[in-house]
């Protein structure tokens, strides 16, 4: 009889150990992040209109740094520094954010290559965001380079909305469950939303909240574009996207297509509150919190019409419902 003590076995590093635990299919944290991904793009737009509206677009008259010598703000710059600052340090949630949703879905890099490569976008697109929005300061918020910035946010809510529909409905289906033409309708849509965002920053470019802090009104230009005519303008291909919304509602439901329906129900809803904030806020004078509205709505609407564009098609399982999953192949070696 061997009375020799057992020898323990040594522990894993500890970086083996945190990776053993990250999902190895889609669960509750998973869709967390998802979720957290999109609202904290959404919210950055939002705190940036807010920098801009309380002109205090150069509230740190530099970047990276907020002033030549100090990242952060100073009691000189007033709360012009303290809200530009802020707006900074958001980026930083955003990126700690990111880091957690690519780490969420990392193990499932094999069988979920979209979410993998959908987290891997959004966390490369945030470093983006933030040397456009250095660019701006930097160039004394040129109204181009701004609306720039706001476009790079926009595309980056789209992403996210791809990726939390991914989590939720699983892959990209090879085949489409709508006629053609009513996927040629859906498409047609989405053209003339980004026509009408793109119009409605050349329109705020043009318009009276330039986001600069100065005495001097003129410091940050515009585009010298009439902003009046401009409303106008803007306002056709936004009520444009309200009848062809319409139409795919009416013939979603038609068609019996439960989850289109739905979505364009609440993408025609987003629309409907966006035409009355902005026709309001025309009226008033563009009060700067109507502005702000319309602009955290812009993003709202963006993700409506991707999660309309994605609901065209009918979704794969996903893995933890069907199929082996990462860990289950890790055992069975």
């Amino acid at each position: 009889m061997n009375n020799a003590p057992e020898r323990s076995q040594p522990r894993p590093p500890i970086w083996k150990a945190a990776y053993e635990r990250l999902p190895t299919s889609v669960d509750g944290r998973v869709r967390v992040l998802g979720w957290l991904s999109l609202a904290f793009q959404v919210v950055l737009v939002g705190t940036g209109g807010a920098v801009r509206l309380t002109a205090s677009g150069l509230g740190c008259p530099t970047w990276p740094r907020c002033t030549a010598g100090s990242f952060v703000t100073t009691p000189e710059l007033g709360y012009h520094g303290i809200i530009e600052f802020a707006n900074r340090m958001l980026t930083f949630v955003l990126v700690l954010v990111a880091i957690a949703a690519f780490l969420a879905v990392v193990r499932m890099r094999t069988e979920r290559r979209d979410l993998f490569w959908l987290s891997l976008s959004l966390g490369l697109g945030i470093p983006a965001q933030a040397i456009v929005g250095g660019i701006s300061v930097l160039t004394g918020l040129n109204p181009y380079v701004v609306g720039l910035h706001f476009v790079v946010s926009v595309s980056l809510v789209a992403i996210a909305t791809v990726f939390v529909y991914r989590i939720r409905f699983g892959e990209r289906a090879p085949r489409r469950t709508v006629p053609r033409w009513l996927t040629a309708l859906s498409f047609v849509t989405a053209g003339v939303v980004a026509i009408t965002v793109v119009v409605g920053v050349l329109t705020t470019g043009a318009g009276p909240h330039a986001g600069d802090n100065s005495d001097d009104k003129h410091l940050a230009p515009r585009n010298g574009l009439d902003p009046q005519i401009l409303q106008h303008v803007h306002s056709w291909p936004a009520y444009l996207t309200v009848a062809l919304t319409v139409a795919i509602l009416v013939a979603a439901a038609a068609l019996r297509l439960g989850r289109l329906r739905s979505v364009a129900a609440g993408l025609l809803a987003v629309e409907a509150l966006q035409v009355i904030v902005g026709i309001t806020q025309a009226r008033l004078g563009l009060p700067e919190l109507l502005v702000g509205i319309h602009m955290v709505l812009a993003c709202v609407l963006v993700a409506g019409m991707t999660a309309v564009v994605l609901s065209l098609r009918a979704p794969v399982p996903a893995p933890d419902s069907a199929g082996p999953t990462t860990k289950d192949r890790e055992l069975q070696r």
